[in-house]
C-alpha cells in the first residue's frame, strides 16, 4: 500500500510540474508575442532582407535629435571610401565648432583651435559620444561648410529612398539653438525631421553599405585631448552594474538622441548568429525607457522570427514548369529557380509564402514564347516571394526591396534547321488558310 501511495505521489508531483512548466512557457510566449511599446513611434527591420517585422506609427515625422548623425556618419564614410579624405587626414577647429565645444549644453568637451585633429579622432567623438562640435568639424572638412553638407544630406536621403525626412543641420540640434551659426540656406528656427521608418532605412544603408560604422558604435569609450568620452548606448556589454540591466546579446550600435522636442530616441542594432535586426524608438519619456522599449523590440524580433529556406534551388512552380519555344527542335523548355529562396519569416508561417514568376518581356516574342536557340541556365525572368498571410508590413525600401531570384532554363534547345522551319511555315500557312475558309462558311450558315 505504501508503494502504491508513493507512486501516486510521484505522479501527482510530475503532473504539477508539467502544468507549471506549460503555464510558464505560455506566459513567456504571450509576453513575446504581444508588444506594448511605450514610444510614440517604433519599428523593427530585418537588416539582411529589409523586411519590416513590426511597426507602430512608423511614418510619423518627429525631430530625431542626434540620430541625425547617422547621415553625417554615412557621408563621412563615403568620403573616406571615395578617397576624398582618409582616417589620417587632419583639420583644425573653426569658430563655429569651437563655439559649440565651449558650451556645455551642446558638447562642452573643449576642443582646441591651435591643434590638428585627425578624421578618426573626430569621427570617434561623434559616433561614440555623440559630440556636436566634432560633427560640425567633419562636415566643414568634407563639404567646406555645414550649409553645403546639408545639401549633401538631403540629396543622399532622396537617393536612399527615405520618405519622411528633412535635414537642416548635421548634428540634430535645433537651428534655434545654433543662433547665428545655423547653416546657410536653412530656416533659423527649423528642425531636422525623420520618421522611424526613415531612420531605420538610413540605419539599414549605414550597416550594409559601411559596416565599419559598427566598429565605432560598439566602442564603449574613446579618448580625446586626454578626456574619456563614454558611449551613451547602455545596451552595449558594459561591466557597470548600472547598465547591465539594459544589456542585450549582440548589440553593437547604433545611435541615441535626445532633445526636449524629440524626447528620448534610439536606433539600435544587434547581431545574433546570421541574423541582424534594426530597431527604432522615437519620443520615449526617459533615458532608461528608450532602452527598455528597445529591448522589447529586440526580444520580439529574435524570438518570433527566424531565417528559413522557403524554396530550394531548382524549384518549379506548379503549372508553370515550362515555357513554349518557337523555331526550335523542341516545342518547350523547362524553367526553374536558379538558387534557393531564403528569408526572415515569423516562426510557423512557412506555408504562407508562394513564388510568382515575372518573365523578362525582352526574352519573349509577342506570342509569349522563347525563340530558339535557348541556352541551358539562360535567365528568362525573376521569381518574387509573395506573403499570403493577413499582415504584411512590406520592406523598408519599398517594392524595390522585395526579394527576387533568377528564373532560368533547365536545358538547352537548339534551333531547328532551315528545312524543318520551312515545312513549319508552310504548315502554318495552310492551317491559317483552312481556318479562314472554315470561319467563312460558318458565317454563311450562322
Amino acid at each position: 500500500m505504501k508503494d502504491v501511495m508513493k507512486k501516486v505521489s510521484i505522479l501527482v508531483v510530475m503532473a504539477v510540474l508539467m502544468i507549471t512548466t506549460f503555464s510558464i512557457n505560455n506566459i513567456k510566449v504571450s509576453a513575446a508575442t504581444n508588444l506594448d511599446v511605450k514610444a510614440e513611434s517604433a519599428i523593427i527591420v530585418d537588416a539582411n532582407s529589409g523586411r519590416i517585422l513590426y511597426e507602430k506609427q512608423s511614418d510619423l515625422k518627429l525631430p530625431p535629435a542626434s540620430m541625425t548623425k547617422m547621415m553625417t556618419e554615412y557621408l563621412v564614410l563615403e568620403a573616406i571610401e571615395a578617397g576624398t579624405i582618409s582616417w589620417d587626414t587632419t583639420t583644425q577647429i573653426g569658430d563655429y565648432a569651437y563655439w559649440l565645444s565651449s558650451n556645455n549644453s551642446f558638447s562642452g568637451i573643449g576642443l582646441r583651435q591651435n591643434k590638428q585633429y585627425t578624421v578618426r579622432e573626430l569621427y570617434e567623438a561623434m559616433a561614440i559620444y555623440s559630440d556636436n562640435a566634432t560633427t560640425v568639424a567633419l562636415t566643414e572638412l568634407v563639404a567646406g561648410s555645414e550649409g553645403e553638407f546639408v545639401k549633401m544630406m538631403n540629396a543622399k536621403a532622396e537617393e536612399m529612398g527615405l520618405q519622411e525626412y528633412k535635414f537642416v543641420n548635421s548634428t540634430g540640434l535645433s537651428n534655434t539653438d545654433l543662433e547665428e551659426y545655423h547653416p546657410e540656406g536653412t530656416e533659423p528656427n527649423a528642425d531636422n525631421l525623420l520618421s522611424a521608418r526613415s531612420a531605420a532605412l538610413l540605419a539599414y544603408h549605414l550597416v550594409n553599405d559601411h559596416p565599419e560604422a559598427l566598429d565605432y558604435s560598439s566602442m564603449l569609450s574613446t579618448t580625446l585631448d586626454d578626456r574619456e568620452l563614454t558611449n551613451w548606448n547602455w545596451m552595449l556589454p558594459w561591466d557597470d552594474n548600472n547598465f547591465t540591466q539594459f544589456g542585450f546579446e549582440g548589440v553593437d550600435g547604433l545611435k541615441t538622441g535626445h532633445t526636449d522636442a524629440a524626447g528620448y530616441c534610439f536606433t539600435g542594432t544587434a547581431q545574433q548568429g546570421d541574423r541582424r535586426i534594426i530597431t527604432v524608438v522615437m519620443k520615449t519619456n526617459s533615458e532608461t525607457e528608450r532602452f527598455v522599449e528597445t529591448k522589447k523590440l529586440m526580444e520580439y524580433g529574435f524570438s518570433q522570427f527566424e531565417q528559413a529556406e522557403l524554396f530550394s534551388a531548382d524549384y518549379q512552380v506548379e503549372d508553370q514548369k515550362t515555357l513554349p519555344v518557337s523555331k526550335g527542335k523542341e516545342d518547350e523548355v523547362e524553367i526553374k529557380t536558379a538558387e534557393a529562396v531564403a528569408t526572415t519569416i515569423k516562426t510557423g508561417e512557412e506555408d504562407l509564402y508562394q513564388i510568382k514568376y515575372e518573365m523578362d518581356p525582352e526574352k519573349l516574342t509577342e506570342d509569349g514564347t522563347l525563340e530558339a536557340p535557348v541556352e541551358a541556365g539562360e535567365k528568362v525572368g525573376e521569381a518574387v516571394i509573395e506573403y499570403t498571410g493577413e499582415t504584411d508590413n512590406g520592406y523598408i525600401g519599398g517594392a524595390d526591396n522585395v526579394q527576387r531570384v533568377d528564373v532560368v532554363t533547365s536545358n538547352a534547345v537548339e534551333k531547328s534547321n532551315w528545312f524543318m522551319l520551312t515545312l513549319g511555315a508552310i504548315g502554318d500557312f495552310f492551317a491559317n488558310v483552312f481556318t479562314t475558309v472554315v470561319d467563312f462558311f460558318k458565317g454563311l450558315f450562322s
